[in-house]
């Protein structure tokens, strides 16, 4: 959490709510002083209008001067703002985080089928390069025995048929590769999610009933004196542990919703049948095994690229997708947040 900076007002939706007000108010103020302004005018004449205007005055000035005045006001204010966006906008951070479950729920299922379809992909790909090898052997073996019996034409085109077959094999290896590496995130990415997800409705359980007592424990008006009189309040942190999970997962989601699109982009773009594919796809993939580390990943990342590419690391296609099992002790990844 000593790590963790909070979004400003201003960038969550009450802040766009809070930013609308003002706008208006601004707007509305001016229009309101320019067509009373001639009874403005007549007001200053008055001295005990100009006393009662200059006395706003003052309590404005106050207000805009002590520290704790323009705390609480905009506490209030910010308040307020949350309340009526909430009339519209989800912004509950536990309603937050069981969307989010739901969010898993369906990738989760998603991913699962893809991780089928390029399973399927590659079983088909291992054929061709299989079916590959052995045409490349038949149509040596041929050009073997042409060259015996003086053949000369037969040896050249047999040569030639065997040589392209070998030119294929090695784009349809490096595709496979690449696909080894594709498969291997997938499916630790879908191991590492689910267990994202038992986390997050554990602490959604856990924290629900702890978020109703500390929201009827602190009031809006005890929150209030305690940000103006300097000490930490229970509701804001809780807020904040919040806010850093639906941080945490929300980019987690993302990362996992943007490989999923970019390995489906991938994988439309190879046509099996003619064992062609697009160079596209191949660089995307490249592209993303360079860049930072993965937030779901983690230091695993590095580690399944590794193996992936390396021809030593057998990848078992028929091996099921491991299920996480949980110990009863097993730490949450998202109790750190609360401490």
């Amino acid at each position: 959490m000593a790590e963790f900076k909070p979004k400003s007002f201003w960038k969550k939706p009450e802040g766009k709510t809070g930013a609308l007000f003002l706008i208006v108010a601004l707007l509305g103020g001016a229009a309101l002083v320019s067509a009373t302004w001639t009874t403005l005018l007549g007001l200053v004449a008055s001295p005990l209008a100009l006393a009662g205007m200059l006395l706003g005055l003052g309590a404005i000035i106050y207000m805009a001067l002590d520290s704790k005045m323009r705390t609480l006001i905009s506490y209030m204010y910010k308040s307020s703002m949350r309340w009526i966006t909430g009339l519209f906008v989800t912004i509950d951070p536990i309603a937050i985080l069981k969307n989010y479950v739901d969010d898993l729920k369906n990738n989760l299922r998603k991913m699962n089928q893809q991780i089928g379809k390029l399973r399927g992909q590659m079983h088909k790909l291992k054929e061709l390069i299989h079916v590959n090898n052995q045409k490349i052997e038949d149509n040596l073996n041929l050009a073997g025995k042409a060259k015996e019996v003086n053949k000369r034409s037969q040896v050249v085109l047999k040569t030639r048929q065997a040589g392209r077959l070998r030119d294929s094999n090695v784009k349809l290896e490096t595709l496979y590769k690449k696909m080894e590496v594709m498969y291997r995130v997938l499916t630790k990415m879908y191991e590492n999610s689910e267990i994202m997800m038992y986390d997050i409705k554990d602490q959604v359980e856990l924290k629900e009933q702890e978020y109703i007592a500390i929201k009827a424990s602190n009031s809006a008006m005890k929150s209030a004196m305690n940000i103006i009189s300097g000490n930490k309040d229970k509701r804001a942190m809780f807020d904040m542990a919040l806010e850093k999970v639906a941080d945490d997962v929300s980019g987690k989601i993302g990362e996992m919703e943007n490989f999923m699109e970019m390995s489906e982009n991938f994988m439309e773009s190879v046509d099996l049948q003619n064992g062609v594919f697009e160079e596209k796809g191949l660089k995307m993939l490249e592209k993303w095994e360079k860049e930072g580390v993965s937030m779901i990943l983690g230091e695993e990342k590095e580690e399944l690229v590794l193996t992936g590419n390396d021809d030593n690391e057998v990848l078992d296609l028929n091996a099921p997708i491991a299920t996480p099992e949980r110990a009863d002790n097993s730490n949450n990844q998202y109790d750190s947040f609360f401490d």
